[in-house]
């Protein structure tokens, strides 16, 4: 099991500024995001130029890592693949392909991506949406040695009155995609607020666990009370809602002794990527450097070497 963190925490800085930081702080692997280079939103980072990407930036990304002794764990394209506007649905689905031709280039074993949902539609509908829609995309990257990981974010900004918008919060639903050919990027922080033990979905799931990202959370009970687990009902912000917030590990109310170590037991030899998301420790490079290497002292010590 090797260390890295997602470089779009750090959308202000370059590739190499990243490699050159994550190799001081001990890190081994970078998560690389691979949003579009232009029309990107704020927390949006392109690490590497996926749009051209060819035997040049390769040689020059593969010199990189060996110069700083890192390993590229995934490429990181989180988006709406069920996107209600059929041209941005398209545009989406051009990109990912590029992420995942970037990936076969590199010899990067993994893309990392969202189901998504059409939010006009139950949730029975977009099932039958993705399914022939995920099965051409499966094909595509394993034609090309890549497997398509999907993170367990329930995205629920997403959605207009909060509900979950990314397919693929829960076990039921993990079981479906994985009958496509889908693989998990494990957070156990989103099963946290949805009352799902985490350490519970190891074992059942370990075969298709191939990448896993650290993040932690805080519950904050006492405003539990007043907006209910769906919580709040109007939001200025749609990704507050009102009852817990990320954090980094070492900052929350996960125990990740035991989590790493079942890990370990059921053959986990990828990478945990830690995604800092935490609101405390952003506000600028330093804040955001300082919450990296926050999580990289809480999971360290329990990582061997």
């Amino acid at each position: 099991m090797k260390l890295g963190f997602l470089t779009a925490a750090l959308p202000m800085l370059s590739l190499e500024q990243i490699a050159a930081w994550a190799a001081e702080t001990s890190y081994e692997a970078l998560e690389v995001a691979t949003w579009p280079s232009v029309g990107r939103q704020f927390y949006e980072a392109a690490h590497l130029p996926v749009e051209t990407f060819g035997a040049r930036e390769a040689e020059h990304t593969h010199e990189l890592l060996e110069r700083h002794g890192l390993s590229i764990s995934a490429l990181a394209y989180y988006e709406n693949n069920l996107h209600p506007d059929p041209a941005r649905r398209d545009a989406i689905r051009t990109h990912l392909k590029r992420v995942i031709d970037t990936a076969s280039t590199l010899g990067v074993p993994s893309v990392g991506t969202f189901i998504g949902r059409d939010c006009t539609k139950p949730v029975a509908e977009n099932m039958a949406d993705a399914e022939p829609a995920f099965r051409k995309i499966v094909d595509y990257a394993g034609e090309r040695g890549v497997k398509v990981t999907i993170e367990n974010c329930p995205m629920e900004g997403w959605h207009p009155d909060g509900y979950p918008a990314n397919l693929a919060y829960s076990p039921e639903l993990w079981e479906w995609m994985f009958d496509l050919g889908l693989y998990l990027n494990w957070d156990p922080s989103h099963l946290v607020w949805q009352g799902i033990d985490p350490l519970t979905t190891i074992a059942p799931y370990a075969h298709r666990i191939v990448h896993a990202q650290a993040k932690d959370i805080e519950i904050q009970k006492d405003r539990i009370n007043r907006y209910g687990i769906f919580g709040k009902a109007v939001r200025e912000n749609p990704w507050d809602v009102g009852w817990w917030r990320y954090r980094v590990p070492g900052r929350g109310q996960i125990d990740w002794s035991p989590i790493i170590d079942a890990l370990y037991e059921h053959g986990f030899t990828g990478t945990l990527s830690v995604e800092h998301e935490d609101p405390v420790w952003r506000g600028g490079e330093q804040r955001i450097k300082t919450g990296l290497k926050i999580a990289e002292s809480t999971l360290r010590p329990l990582i061997v070497l």
